[in-house]
């Protein structure tokens, strides 16, 4: 029994010790699980850092990348850096940057519009301060609107549009927002007391107008690649066919309608305006007030002859209005505003166009208020994509003020005496006559003042195919004040002259300084192919920024097609425009039927060098052209589309003909 006992009492010591065992495996299994819990947990959120880490760090080369093509790179990388986290760190592609940085800045836009509401809140402020102020709410709001189309546009880069001509659009979406911070400073500088209103704005502008620049560069950046990887995809491309650079061709962004538009003799308007009283209105204005807001078909305001004396504005939401007037003798608006009587030079314009796709022609704008009233404009233009034909604009100094955005001026005349065209658009001048007229004792007149501030930025005055002169009142004077071609405003100005005729009213030096060596050395002032006894360039200035243009591949880029995207959008004007040049091979000048002279190209290779192929697809190249009556010369390739003059010899098919052009026979070369 004992024995029993035992091994029962063994029986149960052992049961005992499984017991013990299994809880203390339970407790082994439950210790075992939270340790592998934790260290799960811990290798979670070690990866998850290293993912974020990764994550960070990346973004940030991209941020510091991106940033380094900038003017203002530290105010690039800490503006986006001060952005929540979560934003930044999804920082992917320098399109993501942009986009974020085109968001900030309209915030600051914001901030700014808000600074100036309260400023106008001032009781003190004399009567052109508060139109100063007034001219910076309506700047800001167009650079709000700018950079709101501008986020759109990134958005969707690149598949709408062709690259070339969103690149354009978005370019000139920042370089109008630049010029917008600096129209609205430049209305407090013409007196001191408007330099303490300034001094309260400079800080807020002048940082919107850093943060539009570094926008600006980066989106540069990033089309300037994409389009050379382009053009680099498609090198074997055919020349694009265009027309002679001297016939009347339009930029592509004026449709056909538009273009028959201004050509055509005979238009039916929408309203009717006559100061007599036997149209619509008797005012251009109310006009303008009655035309419907964002219209994207074409509203034609028929103006018949007569004098209006009124300020017109066309605002920024009267799209695609066109004023078609009676002819520029007869259909005149007309006014006085001026900076001595308390205007600024912004609101100092007879008729302001703002709203974009505006058309003009056979119409007069005149500033009447004289030389001794200093700026005094007649016609200020902001709307992009806007055209004038066959029309006048008559003042002194600040004639014509080229605001902002693209603009094309064909057939026109303009005539004043101080910086008479002037501001920050891409516009170019086409077949006009641009004339300097008599001003003030002691004053020099000065055809072009233009005021680009940003190097990056796609604006400048192209004068190209017209003629530059004087009026009759300072013909016979015109020794006693000088007349030079242009002077910088703003430090990287540009102004190209091209392919124009320049008479001896022009200075030898050709240019003249601002102040002292103020831009010199920053700015873009070219010539190329002038003539005239105004063009020689042997005694121009020789300043760093000036130089006389050789290439034809460099001057393509001044032509209408590519310096306001003018391939895009100028045919729908209806105007006439010639787009760009063209490279002739040969001008063979025989004047006679039976001399044995001409030129042949045998067993040769025709090609473009690789500065042309950059720039081909907006140049026309020919094999020649008759430089006299009898030319003649037998050369080329594919013939199924060429001219079918008369002269034009058939395509050789027989040996024996060619035989005759051989240099055995030709030249006689035994």
């Amino acid at each position: 029994m004992a024995q029993d006992k035992h091994s029962l009492t063994g029986i149960s010591d052992s049961g005992n010790h499984i017991s013990f065992f299994k809880k203390n495996k339970r407790l082994f299994l439950a210790s075992f699980a939270a340790l592998f819990l934790v260290v799960t947990v811990v290798a979670v959120v070690t990866g998850v850092n290293s993912h974020k880490n990764s994550k960070n760090e990346g973004a940030h080369a991209i941020l510091k990348s991106s940033c380094s093509s900038t003017l203002y790179p530290e105010l690039c990388y800490s503006a986006i850096a001060t952005a929540p986290a979560g934003v930044t760190s999804n920082l992917a592609s320098l399109k993501d940057v942009i986009e974020l940085s085109i968001n900030l800045t309209t915030k600051a836009v914001q901030h700014n519009y808000f600074t100036v509401e309260k400023l106008t809140a001032n009781t003190k402020l004399t009567e052109r301060e508060k139109t100063a102020l007034h001219d910076c709410l309506e700047t800001i709001d167009e650079t709000l609107d700018e950079l709101r189309e501008a986020e759109a546009d990134i958005s969707g880069y690149p598949n709408k549009k062709s690259l070339k001509q969103q690149a354009d659009d978005l370019k000139t979406l920042l370089s109008s927002a630049i010029t917008n911070q600096e129209t609205c400073l430049d209305g407090f500088s013409h007196d001191g007391a408007d330099k303490k209103v300034r001094k309260a704005l400079l800080k807020g502008q002048k940082h919107v107008e850093k943060m539009c620049s570094n926008a600006l560069a980066m989106i540069k950046n990033m089309t300037d690649t994409d389009i050379a990887d382009e053009l680099l995809r498609n090198t074997n491309r055919k020349l694009k066919e265009e027309k002679d650079g001297n016939e009347s061709v339009w930029p592509e962004w004026m449709s056909v309608a538009d273009r028959r538009l201004l050509q055509s003799s005979s238009v039916t308007p929408n309203v009717v305006v006559a100061a007599d009283g036997s149209g619509d209105y008797k005012t251009v204005s109310d006009a303008v007030a009655a035309a419907p807001k964002k219209s994207s078909t074409r509203y034609i305001i028929q103006i018949k002859a007569g004098v209006y004396r009124e300020n017109v504005d066309v605002p920024k939401d009267k799209h695609n209005i066109m004023f078609l007037g009676d002819g520029r003798k007869t259909t005149i608006i007309t006014a006085s505003r001026n900076v001595v009587d308390g205007s600024t030079t912004f609101k100092s314009a007879t008729v302001a166009a703002v709203g974009q796709g505006f058309l003009a022609r056979g119409v007069t704008f005149q500033n009447t208020a004289g030389s001794s009233k200093h700026q005094a404009v007649a016609l200020r233009v902001g709307s992009d994509l806007s055209a004038f034909y066959e029309c006048d604009m008559l003042a002194y100094q600040d004639t014509l003020y080229v605001h902002s955005n693209r603009q094309f001026f064909i057939n026109c005349f303009i005539a004043g005496t101080v910086d008479f065209i002037f501001g920050n658009a891409a516009v170019v001048f086409q077949d006009c006559d641009i004339h300097a007229r008599r001003p003030d004792s002691g004053q020099k007149n000065m055809v072009t003042a233009q005021g680009r501030t940003d190097p990056n930025q796609n604006t400048g005055i192209v004068i190209q195919k017209s003629r530059i002169g004087a009026t009759s009142d300072l013909l016979t004077v015109q020794s006693s004040f000088p007349t030079y071609l242009g002077r910088p405003w703003k430090e990287y100005s540009r102004t190209v002259i091209m392919q124009s005729s320049i008479t001896d009213v022009i200075n030898p030096a050709g240019w003249h300084e601002w102040s002292g060596s103020f831009a010199l050395s920053t700015l873009f002032y070219a010539e190329y192919q002038n003539s005239g006894a105004g063009a020689g360039t042997s005694s121009r200035v020789s300043w760093e920024g000036y130089k006389v243009i050789t290439s034809a591949a460099e001057a393509q880029v001044f032509t209408p097609g590519n310096f306001i995207a003018g391939s895009s959008w100028l045919s729908s004007t209806s105007f006439p425009f010639s787009l760009g040049q063209t490279v002739t091979i040969t001008a063979q000048g025989r004047r006679d039927p039976n001399q044995n002279t001409g030129i042949v190209i045998q067993k040769s290779r025709v090609h473009a060098t690789s500065d042309l192929l950059l720039v081909r697809s907006n140049l026309s190249a020919y094999l020649g052209r008759p430089w006299k009556e009898y030319s003649g010369r037998e050369a080329g390739a594919v013939t199924s589309k060429r001219v079918n003059w008369k002269g034009y010899k058939k395509v050789i098919t027989t040996a024996i003909e060619a035989k005759s052009f051989t240099h055995r026979n030709f030249i006689a070369g035994r």
